[in-house]
C-alpha cells in the first residue's frame, strides 16, 4: 500500500502554491463536472477571459469599429507572439507570430524550409507524430518530389536523439518531431536532436503543441530552427484558438513561405502589384488577423506570467506522479497499464492508461462528469492542467474510472 492516496491528495492542495488560480477558471457545479483530465486538449476558460470578449465586442469593435485596426490590432501578431515567446517559449522578440492554423503554419513553415534547402530531398520525421503533421508532409513531399524517411517510434515512448543520429545525412533538408508525444507523453530531448540534425546540415522543426504552457521551452537556447504550435490547450485559448509560428531570426531572410498574402507584404495597404515579403517575422503572416480569437490569449498571457512557467511545471509532475500512483494501487489490479514514461525528465504533462475495451469507458466517464480523452489503441489521456486542476479532482476521477473498472471485470 502506498499510503492513502485521497489523504494525500488533500494535503498536496493545500500545500499548492498555484491554487488560487483554479479559482480564476470558469467552473461548472459538480454535478456537470466532478473532474476535468483532459486540458492537454483543451483548455478551460477564465472568468477574465469572458470580460475581456464582451468588452472587446461592446467597446473596441463596437466602440471603434474599423479604426481598431490602427489603433493596435494589426500589431497584435506580432505583439501577442512577443510575449508568448517570452513568457512561455523562451524566444527573443521578433521570432514569434500568431496566425492561422498549427495545420497552416505548419505547411508554410515546412514548405519554406526544404525549398531553402534544393540540393537536399529527405524529410525525416516519425511514424507515431501527430497525424496532422504526417499528412502534411506527405503532401509537401508528393508536391516536391521529396522522399520521406520515417523513423518507427514505440507509442509508449517516442523520438531519441540516437534514432535520428541514425538515419540524417547530407540529402536530408528537414527533421519535424513533436516536443510532447500526444500519445505517450513522450518529452523529446530537443537540444540534442537539434544538435545531431545540424551537424548533418539539417533544419529542425518542432511541433509544440502539448507542451506549451505546460513544459519549460527554451526555443533560442536550444538551437531551434522552426516551431509551431496551438493556444487552445495548456494557453487556454479557446476551441479553434489560433496557432503561432516561431521562425529563427537569422533565417528570417533566407526562408520564403509560400502562401503570400497581402499581411505578409512589406506594406500592406499600398494594394501595390508584386509580391514584396515584409521584413523580419511578419513574412510569416497571410491573411488578415483573427483578433476576435485572439483576445482571450491576453488574459491567459497574464495568468502564466504571473505563475512562472517553472512552477506550472513543478506542479504538472506532482499531478502526473500522483496520476501514476492512483494508476498502480487502484487501476493495475485490473488490467491497466501506464504507457507513458514513468521518467519525470521524460515526462511531459499528460499520462496515457491502456486497458483493452477503454473505449466503451469513456461515454460513462462523461456522463459521470469525469472528461478524460480516448485515444487509439485502448488508451485514455489522463491531462490535468497545473493552473485548473487540483489533486482531488484527480482523485475523484480515477475513483470512478476503478468503479467501472470493478464493475466491469475483464
Amino acid at each position: 500500500m502506498i499510503d492513502d492516496l485521497p489523504a494525500r491528495a488533500a494535503t498536496l492542495d493545500a500545500d499548492d502554491p498555484l491554487a488560487a488560480f483554479r479559482e480564476q477558471f470558469i467552473t461548472p457545479p459538480p454535478a456537470e463536472l466532478l473532474s476535468y483530465l483532459d486540458g492537454n486538449s483543451l483548455g478551460r476558460p477564465l472568468e477574465a477571459t469572458a470580460r475581456l470578449l464582451d468588452e472587446f465586442v461592446r467597446e473596441q469593435w463596437g466602440g471603434r469599429l474599423i479604426r481598431g485596426w490602427d489603433e493596435g490590432w494589426l500589431e497584435w501578431p506580432l505583439t501577442l507572439g512577443d510575449r508568448l515567446g517570452s513568457i512561455a517559449l523562451g524566444a527573443g522578440a521578433g521570432q514569434t507570430v500568431i496566425a492561422d492554423s498549427t495545420t497552416v503554419l505548419i505547411y508554410k513553415l515546412a514548405r519554406a524550409a526544404v525549398a531553402a534547402r534544393p540540393g537536399r530531398r529527405t524529410v525525416v520525421l516519425d511514424t507515431d507524430n501527430f497525424p496532422t503533421d504526417r499528412y502534411v508532409i506527405e503532401g509537401i513531399a508528393a508536391e516536391c518530389g521529396l522522399r520521406l524517411e520515417w523513423i518507427e517510434t514505440d507509442p509508449a515512448t517516442g523520438i531519441r536523439a540516437e534514432q535520428v543520429a541514425d538515419v540524417v545525412d547530407a540529402d536530408t533538408a528537414l527533421v519535424l518531431f513533436s516536443h510532447v508525444a500526444y500519445r505517450s507523453g513522450w518529452l523529446a530531448d530537443v537540444a540534442e536532436i537539434n544538435r545531431v540534425a545540424h551537424a548533418a546540415g539539417a533544419l529542425t522543426m518542432w511541433d509544440l503543441c502539448h507542451s506549451a504552457g505546460s513544459v519549460p521551452i527554451a526555443l533560442d537556447e536550444w538551437g531551434v530552427d522552426l516551431a509551431v504550435g496551438c493556444t487552445y490547450k495548456y494557453l487556454n485559448g479557446g476551441p479553434g484558438a489560433p496557432a503561432f509560428a516561431y521562425l529563427r531570426r537569422e533565417l528570417q531572410d533566407e526562408l520564403r513561405q509560400p502562401i503570400q498574402g497581402w499581411m505578409g507584404h512589406r506594406a500592406s495597404f499600398e494594394m501595390g502589384h508584386g509580391y514584396e515579403a515584409a521584413a523580419g517575422v511578419r513574412a510569416l503572416l497571410s491573411g488578415t488577423p483573427p483578433i476576435l480569437a485572439m483576445v482571450p490569449l491576453h488574459a491567459n498571457l497574464d495568468m502564466l506570467a504571473a505563475a512562472g512557467i517553472e512552477a506550472v511545471r513543478a506542479k504538472s509532475l506532482l499531478l502526473t506522479g500522483y496520476v501514476l500512483d492512483l494508476a498502480d494501487e487502484w487501476l493495475a489490479p485490473h488490467g491497466v497499464t501506464v504507457v507513458s514514461p514513468r521518467d519525470p525528465a521524460r515526462r511531459g504533462g499528460h499520462v496515457t492508461l491502456r486497458r483493452d475495451g477503454f473505449k466503451d469507458f469513456l461515454q460513462p466517464l462523461w456522463d459521470s462528469g469525469v472528461i478524460p480523452d480516448y485515444r487509439r489503441p485502448d488508451g485514455l489521456r489522463i491531462g490535468p492542467a497545473p493552473l485548473s486542476t487540483s489533486f482531488g479532482e484527480v482523485c475523484q476521477g480515477l475513483a470512478l474510472l476503478r468503479e467501472l473498472l470493478e464493475k466491469n471485470p475483464r
